[in-house]
């Protein structure tokens, strides 16, 4: 049984996007290389056919895992979440209480995490530690570098 994600509505177009692309162009450059493979001679003893055939599995592989995530996709209502504590979806606004620092992130569905953007996966260990935790609390996080305590200091939608 795959396991439940939670998508954004931007999200959740995106991979139905990404999906699509992978059917029809996809397929349809994988088709070109192993024709030109196959005109290449005796099949037995060819690397090229053989690599695409691979590329083939592999790509087949690819959009039967994304139509499986998209049957399972739950597309989050954003208006109806709860504002008072951290969520997903939430934007957080934290203070790192060793150096000072203040960082916001937005927590997403995995396939949505984006540092450059701000979007962190709801499954690292930043947004576990902040899930559930409301304004003016405490949450001491273990990261690879140790243990870092943040400050809740703003969240919204």
């Amino acid at each position: 049984m795959a396991e439940v994600a939670y998508f954004t509505k931007e999200g959740l177009e995106k991979l139905k996007q990404e999906l699509q692309e992978l059917k029809t162009t996809g397929r349809s450059n994988i088709s070109k290389a192993i024709a030109e493979a196959r005109d290449k001679g005796d099949l037995s003893e060819n690397a090229e056919y053989d690599a695409a055939k691979e590329a083939q599995g592999l790509h087949e592989a690819k959009i039967s895992q994304m139509q499986e995530t998209l049957a399972n996709a739950r597309l989050l209502d954003e208006s109806k979440l709860d504002v008072s504590k951290v969520l997903a979806l939430s934007i957080v606004k934290i203070k790192n209480r060793g150096n000072g620092a203040t960082m916001t992130y937005q927590l997403v569905a995995e396939s949505e995490a984006d540092m450059k953007a701000g979007k962190i996966s709801v499954a690292s260990p930043i947004a576990k530690g902040l899930l559930g935790k409301k304004v003016g609390e405490i949450a001491e996080i273990t990261v690879p570098a140790g243990k870092i305590e943040f400050e809740i200091l703003e969240v919204s939608r």
